[in-house]
């Protein structure tokens, strides 16, 4: 099979095509045809040796999102059948990077994935595990009070773009802050107010419950309340102590019921997702140029 593999911490041209013994399933494995990797910043992240966790050493490949169809089911994997449609999340830095999402085929445990429902496009699936898991999980670890005020930043993008729509569907007054010309989308998730990119946000709030998804830091903090509570999606410096926030950064987990219901909430229409645009798979390394230029309406995704 073809991977895209990452010989060495770097920029982009790091990134190159080769070739690598097809996948078996072990027990409680599949063996997954991608047709659809999403490009996420942790990925990029990576790329250059910045890795949560436990170090690893190339040669790796990269990639947490997919989707694709089920080429081989290995022994003690219920309910699941060759030519199946699946998307799924690989948590790869808990694997050490073992295995990624950037391949041809991909041995994934079967807990990874749920069914990719009729009608929901492989390209459009694949936008939603590590993004919208980021969303549940973030939001869970905010805890905020029942139909509570609540900023989240990032709007635009894909993890803020979740939060934003799950705080609303929760019953909560959600303020969000857009991207760049994004103001008509973030507007169009249902929240309460869209607020434009560059907006001061010391002047709004305060706010007793912030999800930070960009992360901003400094900004963000300057609308929580006093004793109020922030996630954010990587570590920022800290508050004031004076101030009494709660500070918790969101550490992604696999969850297979949450995913499932997810990706129902998507192909149902109940939750929007965006892609920018597709790049062929040999063309990994300028998807990575186009994600950290930004600039985009959406996720990047890797196609056959």
């Amino acid at each position: 099979m073809r991977a895209i593999v990452l010989d060495r911490f770097g920029g982009p041209e790091v990134l190159g095509l080769a070739e690598r013994p097809d996948p078996s399933p072990a027990s409680g494995e599949l063996v997954v045809r991608v047709l659809a990797a999403n490009v996420n910043p942790t990925d990029l992240a990576a790329r250059q040796g910045f890795v949560v966790g436990d170090p690893v050493q190339p040669p790796l490949v990269l990639g947490w999102d997919f989707a694709g169809t089920v080429e081989a089911v290995g022994p003690a994997v219920p309910g699941r059948h060759v030519g199946e449609r699946v998307v799924g999340m690989i948590p790869w830095y808990a694997i050490h990077g073992r295995t990624g999402a950037y391949a041809e085929l991909v041995a994934v445990d079967a807990d990874w994935v749920v069914a990719l429902p009729d009608g929901l496009d492989p390209v459009e699936a694949a936008t939603i595990p590590l993004n919208a898991l980021t969303a549940v999980q973030a939001l869970a670890l905010l805890r905020p009070d029942p139909a509570s005020p609540l900023l989240v930043t990032g709007a635009s993008g894909s993890v803020g773009g979740f939060a934003a729509q799950l705080a609303t569907a929760a019953g909560h007054e959600v303020t969000a802050l857009a991207g760049r010309d994004d103001d008509a989308f973030v507007a169009g998730l249902g929240v309460a107010r869209a607020l434009p990119r560059g907006a001061d946000l010391s002047g709004e709030g305060p706010f007793p419950f912030v999800l930070d998804g960009v992360p901003l830091g400094a900004a963000a903090l300057a609308a929580v309340a006093d004793g109020g509570a922030v996630v954010s999606t990587r570590p920022v410096p800290p508050a004031d102590p004076a101030r009494r926030v709660r500070q918790d950064v969101v550490l992604i987990q696999a969850d297979q019921p949450a995913l499932e219901a997810l990706v129902a909430d998507v192909a149902a229409g109940r939750l929007r997702t965006r892609v920018d645009r597709t790049v062929p798979f040999a063309e990994a390394a300028q998807a990575h140029r186009l994600v950290e230029a930004g600039g985009l309406h959406g996720k990047v995704v890797l196609v056959p």
